[in-house]
């Protein structure tokens, strides 16, 4: 089987970014974007899609972290697609209903050559929440707009629909758990198209 890997380099005049994935990985990572909360956020994605996942991203976070988390997610969707290659065998769909507590999210992935993305259920003032420590913050409203800047260049539709949640770390936490989940199912080979037993549906 042809490796399902991708390695693309995006070059802006807010940022520089790196991007490796192997779809057939084991979850394994290594992030760096500067942002500290989207990094959280794209370990959790390649843990829960089983992704092997490097992400090196220099950008104008003096300013604040919508060009970084922008292109880095740009440059993502691209890897994705490029890994995908002509897409023969996969199952194509997935879906996964993810919960964190009192957050709930269903999210699906028609990986279909369309790129669209619907993105609702966030409770109001969710997209002005500042999250993150001491470093840059990552502001609510950037969730959306990563889901979107991933499906748009990953060509794939997405659906993300919070069910529940109060918690502002949560709610964004589970919308990446969920995606992740979907994902990997829907890239995962369907063995009655290649007659390859596939472990990425597996727990």
């Amino acid at each position: 089987m042809t490796a399902r890997t991708a390695r693309v380099e995006r070059q802006t005049s807010e940022s520089k970014v790196l991007v490796e994935v192997d779809l057939d990985g084991t979850g394994r990572h290594d992030i760096s974007t500067g942002v500290g909360f989207y990094d959280h956020m794209l370990t959790a994605l390649a843990r829960h899609a089983l992704l092997d996942l490097t992400v090196q991203t220099e950008g104008d976070v003096h300013i604040d972290a919508h060009h970084t988390t922008e292109d880095t997610a740009i440059a993502l969707g691209q890897a994705l697609r490029e890994a995908l290659g002509d897409k023969s065998g996969i199952r194509r769909f997935g879906d996964a209903t993810v919960p964190l507590d009192e957050a709930l999210v269903h999210a699906v992935v028609d990986v279909s050559g369309r790129p669209y993305c619907v993105h609702t259920g966030e409770p109001e003032g969710q997209q002005y929440v500042q999250l993150g420590g001491s470093g840059v913050s990552y502001l609510g409203s950037l969730t959306q707009h990563v889901f979107e800047s991933i499906a748009f260049h990953g060509h794939f539709a997405l659906h993300v629909r919070v069910l529940a949640g109060r918690e502002p770390h949560h709610i964004v936490e589970t919308q990446f758990k969920a995606f992740a989940r979907a994902l990997r199912d829907a890239i995962a080979l369907d063995p009655r198209e290649t007659g390859i037993p596939s472990t990425k549906g597996a727990l």
